[in-house]
């Protein structure tokens, strides 16, 4: 380890994740060995020059790659070369994006034993999920869809459902079919960013509604009905992304009685209503004639997926979903269905959920006792917080110090349909960022805050 300062120092990587090189590098050269025994995380700090926080990360960084496991008291050891050589390509282990509002990962050996076996099973029709097939799922897909839901209360029949890839392109698909470049679009005043860009993207004019704390204004939707004459409305009303708010179910009531009122499609983006317990019934279960619901996978199971349940209005309506799916990407993955099919019928996605269930209210908490020196709004179950910025702190300022630490950080612009105000971050908890470092990084926030607040 003589030459790990020097390495580190070189490194263009953050010090922790350039740790975490160092003992890749030192196993594959034969210098550690399994069993070996590195240094305890102090004394290794005061060798290479850094402080423990970043020690700390780096072996929780090597932990995440495979690379060495911890054991309480003992310290922390060289996994065997046989467990090291089935370890996934670091590149792309490393390539995830922290702005997105991703799940904690699962971390439970059974749990994802479970997982790798029946991605083992779904290995054996390999060739056959090579081929193309029906862009919006086949019946045993569709089925498992019905099944998944089911738990949010909807039962509707197999030809309005879809198996498509992911909402974000489901989006899009209906876009494409609803309006035209030029039409305008009607949304929350803070929606969610990805919204905005295919949107932006297709040309369209969005209109933001104003909102309180249980969604958007019925009045301002009645108004901006007749003022606009939009061709739809796009909601995300359980635990809002960024807001988290969850639109209670009177106010979801006076919604779809405007949007009958006018004949206004939604599309109603469920992307967190199956990890929310008792979450209220999806507006499509008020208004099914008009709903495009889109129940994505990626926050109840995971994004790598890229998976939706949808439900279209009719089944009309679906085989025009089926053509717009497949003009903006052919089809679903057949090997994504096919994991997801498995895992759905023999109750390993369920188990996903509740694992994601537990591990966002132990998040949460850990936010609500680490962060004191502003106010934030968010929710037991969410994967985020929508912290309100102090006075005298913008959010360039906290993004720039917080550069060096892996956790996501959107400003408020990012979501806003009008204005450049930044008075609000969304602040993940979730994605690739590991609980046991979750405290000191929120910590870290924390005096960046403080410290910002009082220079300025």
């Amino acid at each position: 380890m003589e030459n790990w300062p020097q390495r580190i120092e070189q490194s263009s990587k953050p010090r922790y994740l350039a740790i975490a090189d160092c003992i890749a590098q030192d196993m594959k050269d034969r210098v550690l060995l399994p069993g070996d025994r590195l240094p305890p995380q102090r004394r290794l700090a005061t060798i290479i020059g850094v402080d423990f926080t970043t020690v700390s990360r780096g072996y929780t960084e090597a932990i995440s790659r495979g690379l060495v496991e911890s054991h309480v008291g003992r310290g922390t050891f060289v996994l065997p070369q046989k467990r090291f050589s089935e370890i996934s390509d670091e590149r792309r282990a490393l390539a995830n994006d922290l702005t997105m509002n991703a799940p904690p990962e699962p971390t439970d050996p059974e749990l994802l034993e479970r997982m790798r076996s029946g991605l083992s099973a779904v290995s054996n029709d390999l060739v056959h999920l090579l081929r193309y097939q029906n862009p919006i799922g086949g019946d045993i897909d569709k089925e498992a869809a019905s099944i998944w839901l089911s738990m949010r209360g909807l039962v509707p029949n197999l030809d309005r459902v879809a198996v498509t890839p992911g909402a974000h392109a489901t989006t899009l698909a209906i876009l494409t079919i609803l309006a035209r470049p030029g039409d305008t679009v009607l949304c929350e005043d803070v929606t969610y960013a990805g919204f905005k860009k295919i949107a932006a993207q297709l040309g369209l004019r969005l209109i933001g509604l104003p909102m309180d704390e249980d969604g958007i204004l019925p009045g301002a939707l009645e108004a901006a009905i007749k003022e606009h004459q939009p061709k739809l409305l796009y909601l995300n009303p359980t635990l809002h992304n960024p807001t988290t708010m969850i639109v209670p179910q009177e106010r979801r009531l006076e919604i779809t009685n405007v949007m009958k009122r006018h004949e206004l499609p939604l599309i109603e983006d469920d992307a967190y209503g199956f990890v929310l317990p008792d979450a209220p019934p999806p507006m499509a279960a008020s208004a099914p004639e008009l709903t495009w619901y889109i129940g994505g996978l990626a926050k109840c199971i995971g994004a790598g997926l890229r998976l939706a349940y949808a439900i279209a209005p009719s089944a009309r309506a679906a085989f025009a979903m089926e053509n717009g799916v497949r003009a903006v990407s052919v089809m679903a993955s057949p090997v994504s269905m096919a994991i997801a099919t498995r895992w759905v019928l023999d109750g390993t996605a369920d188990q996903i959920r509740r694992f994601i269930r537990s591990e966002t209210a132990i998040r949460q908490s850990i936010a609500t006792e680490t962060i004191t020196e502003a106010s934030f709004v968010s929710n037991p179950h969410a994967f985020n917080i929508w912290l309100q910025m102090p006075k005298n702190v913008t959010c360039a300022a906290l993004m720039s110090n917080m550069s060096n630490h892996e956790i996501g950080i959107s400003p408020e612009s990012a979501f806003r349909t009008t204005g450049n105000q930044d008075r609000f971050v969304r602040i993940c908890l979730g994605g690739r960022l590991h609980r046991s470092v979750l405290p000191q990084t929120l910590t870290h926030l924390n005096n960046q805050i403080w410290q910002l607040s009082m220079s300025g």
